[in-house]
């Protein structure tokens, strides 16, 4: 089952969060900024070892000061308009991070966050409908699943689309 919780991923008592990472891995704003300044400086010292992480991909760190294990860095698409691949470039984002908590047996709980709907400017209704989609696909592997958003639109989003209206 999929929960959806309002509040800050980064306090989450979970196996795994997703971080909303840009491709350069370096910390930036909204969650990625958070998840930066809660994981502590050795985040940032472990993300050196890659140069770049192309929209669609993610990558695998350590939780380090976080509640969680493991933060899996999802880069998510800038919208430019829906006629660029944008929406599959999203769904590759999130399963991208499922296959990295998939291939560890002590991730059985994730939290992800409203990937691209920030500064990306994705559309909260559809980036909802893919992130759930992509949650379902997901469910027999984990034992909770968790979408974690703090802002009303996405909220309105993801209950839409999880209640069967979005």
């Amino acid at each position: 089952m999929i929960e959806l919780v309002r509040g800050d991923i980064t306090t989450l008592e979970v196996d795994a969060i997703v971080n909303a990472a840009n491709s350069a891995l370096r910390g930036g704003g909204g969650v990625d900024g958070a998840v930066h300044e809660a994981a502590g400086p050795a985040l940032l010292e472990e993300l050196q070892q890659w140069s770049h992480c192309p929209a669609g991909s993610a990558v695998l760190t350590a939780g380090h000061r976080l509640p969680a294990r493991y933060i899996i860095h999802a880069v998510g698409p800038v919208w430019r308009g829906g006629d660029r691949g944008e929406a599959e470039v999203l769904r590759s984002a999130y399963s991208n991070a499922f296959a990295l908590a998939a291939d560890r047996p002590d991730a059985r709980t994730i939290a992800f966050p409203a990937i691209s709907t920030g500064v990306y400017n994705f559309p909260k209704p559809e980036a909802a409908r893919i992130a759930v989609e992509a949650m379902r696909a997901h469910e027999d592997r984990f034992d909770r699943i968790i979408a974690c958003v703090f802002d009303d639109d996405n909220v309105a989003a993801y209950r839409g689309v999880l209640e069967g209206a979005g």
